[in-house]
């Protein structure tokens, strides 16, 4: 279900292909829809999602979709910082910051984002409902929640050493 391909100095993981059918006076016409994730594995990331009457044109345009709405995470070494949860619609994911050499210990979906930008060490939980697209939206927006110290510091007006 998830494919790499480095694609100058970009990895894009197809996370789900899906096939439409417009009924036509000839019979069917399919079409195919492609939801990809691309990262840079050094901290950015982006979901895209494309279609196309073929499959190839249908990645491609998701892949140029996703490049242009990437994001930086805020790591720590291979890991996250703290724990974070993030949510979209009835997805829910869970993000715990890992040890070194734990892994990535995350389903398909999850597992693709956080590879994809660069995460070594993270253990998931996802909740709620199993659907490609809103877990890849509910994982974004973990992700997007994190803050390194040095920033909670900043934001809090305080020291936390």
């Amino acid at each position: 279900m998830s494919t790499d391909e480095i694609q100058g100095q970009l990895i894009d993981k197809v996370i789900k292909i899906r096939r439409c059918a417009a009924v036509v006076k000839g019979g069917r016409r399919f079409s195919f829809t492609a939801l990809v994730v691309v990262g840079d594995g050094q901290s950015k990331v982006g979901w895209g999602y494309g279609k196309a009457n073929e499959v190839p044109p249908a990645v491609a345009k998701a892949v140029k979709d996703g490049s242009r709405n990437m994001m930086t995470v805020h790591m720590e070494g291979t890991t996250i910082p703290h724990t974070v949860t993030g949510q979209f619609g009835a997805a829910r994911v869970i993000l715990v910051p890992g040890g070194p050499g734990t892994g990535v210990i995350a389903g398909a979906v999850v597992r693709a984002v956080c590879e994809a930008c660069g995460l070594k060490d993270i253990l998931t939980k996802s909740f709620g409902s199993n659907n490609s697209t809103n877990l890849v939206k509910a994982t974004l927006n973990a992700l997007k929640q994190l803050r390194s110290q040095s920033e909670v510091e900043r934001l809090r007006g305080v020291s936390l050493t």
